[in-house]
């Protein structure tokens, strides 16, 4: 019996067309225990993600972590739920929807945009799935990972290629690996420093804070500290900071083990103790509000901070639905794309000429 999908129905003639799937980590489907379980079964299992021997975390992940941790881990999502659904989910469709729009008004309607997450629903194979079904014959995989990791973007990579070995003819397929210093990226950022300090006053200090990973990643060759560091310098220069204006860390330990450092939290509790009474924090490396910006830094950390004796802690959103964002996703998008027909003229003309020729099934 063949192991391989059921391939749609093919008609010689049809448009050949392009699309664009926005990848990010993942949510939960509700903040409810039950399914932070599931979601986590699924995201702690991925051996990009936990590297160590398959046998002892399966002990630990089954009799301990999941166990204990989807309780906790509703309750913060619970802190932070939007009547629409996770903030993750949320603004990733809204970001696939606007670049949609924003593709339409540079000239290449026919670019489908969608959007998947790596871990719980809408899954990569699924969405994959559906634009099979549509007849689209090229993709570019976007993850929206600026600094790439082994855990975050090659974990996506490794899906699409586990989707790949069931389908009898995939489409053509391109990835973005990262971006961390893109123009467009980095003055979007800078943009939303700046538009926040003008409403809401500048602190003496700005904290850019990045998701964290184990030390032991660094020490095996992973890039990412590198593209952080280079991802901080650029904004800072952006914003024309001194070396002693800003502060580079690394947030959201899990485990005993030695993570990327500084981390974020001792490191803003330090700062109120030598009185740095005001601190802005910005996450250059989610482009999308979620649990670690919204619950993490802009409730236990700034709770943190207030504790250790700072007076004033400013959360600076991540970009999510900003215009210069959108545009930044197109300009990166649009040059990931070069070289495959994009305009619907284009593809009109390519099945004209085929029917002309008398193709048929």
């Amino acid at each position: 019996m063949s192991h391989y999908a059921d391939e749609p129905a093919h008609r010689h003639g049809d448009t050949r067309r392009t699309a664009i799937v926005l990848v990010n980590l993942g949510t939960p489907d509700a903040p409810t225990a039950s399914a932070l379980r599931r979601y986590l079964k699924q995201f702690l299992w991925d051996p990009r993600v936990v590297e160590i021997p398959r046998a002892l975390w399966w002990l630990i992940l089954h009799g301990i972590i999941l166990n204990l941790r989807p309780a906790k881990s509703a309750a913060k999502y619970a802190k932070i739920w939007l009547k629409e659904g996770s903030p993750l989910r949320v603004h990733t469709e809204r970001q696939a929807k606007l670049l949609k729009g924003l593709l339409g008004q540079w000239g290449y309607p026919a670019i489908e945009v969608t959007w998947a997450m790596r871990y719980g629903e809408p899954s990569i194979g699924h969405t994959l799935d559906q634009l099979k079904r549509q007849g689209v014959e090229r993709v570019l995989i976007f993850p929206l990972y600026p600094q790439y990791a082994a855990s975050t973007t090659a974990s996506v990579m490794d899906d699409v290629a586990d989707w790949v070995k069931h389908i009898r003819n995939p489409p053509e397929l391109r990835f973005i690996k990262q971006y961390p210093d893109h123009p467009g990226y980095i003055a979007a950022l800078a943009a939303s420093v700046r538009e926040h300090w003008t409403m809401h006053g500048r602190g003496e200090r700005l904290v850019i804070s990045f998701h964290g990973l184990p030390r032991r990643s660094l020490l095996l060759g992973d890039p990412y500290f590198c593209l952080c560091q280079k991802t901080g310098r650029l904004l800072a220069e952006a914003l024309q900071l001194s070396t002693d204006d800003y502060l580079i860390t690394f947030q959201s330990r899990f485990g005993k083990a030695k993570w990327l450092e500084p981390y974020t939290q001792p490191t803003l509790e330090k700062l109120a103790r030598d009185n740095v009474a005001r601190v802005d924090v910005i996450c250059p490396g989610f482009v999308a509000d979620c649990l670690e910006t919204l619950e993490e830094i802009a409730l236990e950390c700034k709770t943190a901070y207030l504790s250790s004796g700072g007076k004033i802690f400013s959360y600076i959103p991540c970009m999510n639905e900003r215009a210069d964002w959108i545009a930044a996703l197109g300009d990166i998008a649009t040059t990931h794309l070069a070289g495959w027909p994009l305009s619907a003229e284009t593809e009109a003309a390519s099945s004209a000429r085929a029917k002309q020729l008398g193709a048929t099934n």
